[in-house]
């Protein structure tokens, strides 16, 4: 339970690292989402 613990907190640290912002945190979320919905659309 620690190592996932410990694996979470490691990659939101990246996560948040690449991003630089809270902002764009959330431009990031929202252009994975948008690709997801035109691979639907697709299908």
């Amino acid at each position: 339970m620690k190592t996932v613990i410990a694996l979470f907190v490691a990659t939101m640290g990246l996560a948040l690292a690449g991003c630089n912002t809270v902002a764009g945190l959330g431009k990031d979320v929202q252009r994975g989402g948008q690709v997801l919905q035109d691979a639907a659309q697709q299908r």
